[in-house]
């Protein structure tokens, strides 16, 4: 049976940019007229809050290290991606956030699951955000059921920059705790998330323009402003570099398969770039 229903994912770890990515698609498949079966990573993970708070306890894992495939439903994921490529549908939960009101109203606790259930029927595409969007490994290929595979990482200090500041300043650990946990993540970090980024069609990578050499004495993390965006194509063959340069104000070309941009222009190199790859992916849909 071949494969009909298309598939976006977008990996990288947690305050790498996914969400902001997950928000600039959703205005896209919006503008497009297209109905988005919208899944996140954290609906894959292993243990819920409490669980994975035990299991640091006795030092297993790390605090809060989904990282680790062991620490993931993978075969789930991989089920759910070849599943929707061939019939459109498949089986996910929801994770549920401490901001997710609605969820909560409906009775689940922040830091729990929702049940496993059927994904909304009849959706043009499948678009996954979270941690594990490209894994290959010994037991598991997410990455070929992926038609349009997105990385988005910033700089390894930026990455710890942006998780020391939003840790202590948003979920109230001392900085202690946080180098702690990346300490305890770093084997995992290494070895399941970062080669996903080989298999990616495309990288949007963030690089600050401030001093960032002591990540752990940085107070602010680095603005928009303060930052540039280099973008690799795994394919460079098919990019229109000279419409790009033209449409991008004060971007410039590093290598044959790398645009850099500035930081504030995420969102329009994204739709520039993205949206007619969409577009395609729903017109072969349609002709299949």
């Amino acid at each position: 049976m071949s494969k009909r229903h298309p598939i976006i994912a977008v990996t990288g770890s947690s305050g790498a940019g996914t969400s902001t990515t997950g928000q600039i698609f959703r205005r896209m498949f919006a503008n497009e007229g297209l109905s988005a079966a919208m899944v996140s990573g954290d609906s894959f993970h292993r243990y819920n809050r409490e669980q994975m708070a035990r299991l640091a306890a006795k030092g297993q894992f790390g605090e809060r290290n989904h990282f680790a495939l062991a620490a993931n439903h993978i075969d789930k994921l991989e089920a759910l991606f070849y599943d929707y490529g061939h019939t459109g549908n498949g089986r996910y939960r929801q994770y549920v956030h401490d901001e997710d009101r609605e969820l909560q109203a409906e009775g689940h606790k922040p830091g729990t699951f929702t049940a496993w259930g059927s994904l909304q029927p009849d959706t043009d595409i499948l678009f996954y955000e979270g941690l594990h969007g490209a894994v290959v490994s010994e037991a598991y290929n997410i990455a070929q059921y992926v038609d349009l595979l997105i990385g988005v990482v910033p700089i390894v200090n930026l990455e710890w920059i942006q998780k020391i500041h939003r840790d202590t300043h948003q979920r109230g650990y001392s900085q202690e705790a946080v180098v702690a946990t990346i300490i305890n993540r770093m084997d995992d970090y290494v070895h399941d998330i970062v080669p996903q980024f080989s298999h990616t069609h495309i990288n949007f990578q963030r690089i600050p323009l401030v001093d960032t050499s002591n990540p752990f004495v940085v107070r602010d993390v680095p603005t928009e402003d303060e930052s540039m965006l280099v973008i690799r194509f795994r394919d460079a063959s098919d990019v229109d570099f000279a419409y790009l340069l033209q449409a991008i104000q004060n971007s410039t070309l590093s290598r044959h398969d790398t645009l850099v941009i500035p930081g504030t222009k995420m969102a329009l190199a994204m739709d520039l770039i993205v949206r007619p790859m969409v577009q395609r992916l729903i017109a072969q849909k349609s002709f299949a």
